[in-house]
């Protein structure tokens, strides 16, 4: 059975927590012009939060498949409180790093446990419940540009502290869910004896139509699709804003309801993705989103204003109803490894959001952002890769 209130309630944490992470974004055009930054700072500063998650979630999620820490969830939420008031405070430059890094402990400590619960609470719904998990998140993300117009470009850095009440907030949630967490912790937990546990995956691989082989080619290419689609939002998220005031000479406050547009359009794309994937199959949901998007990004350089935003709403729609279905179709390619799955792709994520952010940062300084906007746009032509993923019925059996 599906248990819809802790769902919902990792949701709303998700949403807290990325709102807090989002504040880190929609503070750079204030911190371009208050602190002198090139865009290379601006996409290290991403890249410090994102590769400091990325290491460690992995870590989390294989910790955790072994010994199930319920209350750790609260904890991560202490972690970003911390980066959110170092965030707000910080002088400098490095302090600026150090406060995101804090920030991508407390994520890297959310996702893959919080993955896990919903993964628990899905009964027969693994797609939905995903997609309720992430779309929390999206929502999250898409509030930081609002944020910026209407918060931190009048009253500046130091307004970020109002959000350690989300934290506080969270924290509270999280003491909820840990305590379900905890009661049903048991049916994710591995065979007590090893030998068993060994007996009973050779007994499952030897009844499956996939070799181990065939297994870790279709986690190869997931991981790819995840490149692709991560270094493209991670273009839009950090640079689109500024691409729109170069380009188009519209204002900041302008420029961030145009990011949000594009943003609000992924959450909305990642609800809808992992109901549509349970109908209609997890590898066709995951095709037509890295590959569909293609048309979108592609167009989206060229053009009036309103066209260049018509293209940008559309590419976030379709991109982002695949990555709750990436995440559910690699747990149900390695059953009994769902904290580890969740910790390495969302690791990923993030990891390769941030490296992409810095790439992109210094493709910019070197070239045009107008340059660096075009060279992504092709990045989801590459999602023709899902055609070698196996289908569905064969991952099932």
């Amino acid at each position: 059975m599906t248990v819809f209130p802790i769902l919902f309630a990792i949701s709303v944490v998700h949403l807290l927590n990325d709102t807090m992470q989002s504040t880190v974004s929609a503070l750079f055009p204030v911190l371009r012009d208050s602190m002198d930054l090139s865009y290379k700072q601006i996409g290290f500063i991403a890249f410090a939060m994102n590769i400091t998650a990325a290491v460690i979630q992995p870590l989390v999620g294989m910790y955790a498949d072994k010994r199930p820490r319920p209350y750790i969830l609260p904890v991560g939420v202490v972690f970003t409180l911390v980066g959110v008031v170092g965030l707000a405070l910080a002088p400098e430059y490095v302090y600026l790093v150090l406060a995101v890094m804090m920030m991508g402990i407390g994520s890297a400590i959310f996702h893959p446990e919080s993955s896990r619960v919903a993964y628990m609470a899905a009964g027969g719904k693994r797609g939905l419940a995903q997609s309720i998990f992430q779309v929390g998140g999206n929502i999250g993300g898409a509030l930081g540009p609002v944020m910026s117009a209407a918060i931190f470009v009048p009253l500046g850095q130091i307004s970020v502290l109002w959000f350690s009440i989300a934290a506080i907030a969270a924290m509270v949630i999280q003491a909820y869910v840990a305590r379900w967490y905890g009661q049903n912790a048991p049916l994710l937990r591995p065979a007590a004896k090893p030998k068993a546990a060994a007996d009973a995956m050779r007994e499952s691989a030897a009844g499956s139509p996939l070799t181990r082989r065939q297994v870790g080619w279709a986690i190869a290419v997931l991981v790819f699709l995840v490149f692709t689609k991560h270094i493209y939002m991670a273009g839009l998220s950090s640079y689109y804003s500024f691409y729109l005031i170069d380009h188009y000479g519209v204002t900041v406050q302008h420029a961030q309801l145009f990011l949000f547009a594009f943003l609000a359009a992924s959450a909305a794309g990642t609800f809808f993705g992992g109901p549509l994937a349970d109908r209609y199959g997890r590898r066709n949901i995951i095709w037509f989103s890295i590959l569909g998007t293609a048309p979108f990004s592609i167009l989206l350089p060229y053009g009036s204003l309103a066209w260049t935003a018509a293209m940008c709403i559309c590419a976030g729609f379709v991109l982002s109803s695949a990555f709750s279905i990436i995440v559910v179709f690699a747990q149900e390619l390695l059953p009994g490894k769902v904290g580890l799955v969740s910790g390495l792709f969302f690791g990923l994520a993030f990891g390769i959001g941030g490296l992409g952010s810095a790439a992109l940062g210094w493709v910019a300084d070197a070239t045009s952002i107008e340059f660096m906007m075009k060279l992504c746009a092709y990045l989801p032509l590459l999602g023709v890769l899902a055609v070698f993923l196996p289908k569905d019925d064969k991952v099932r059996a």
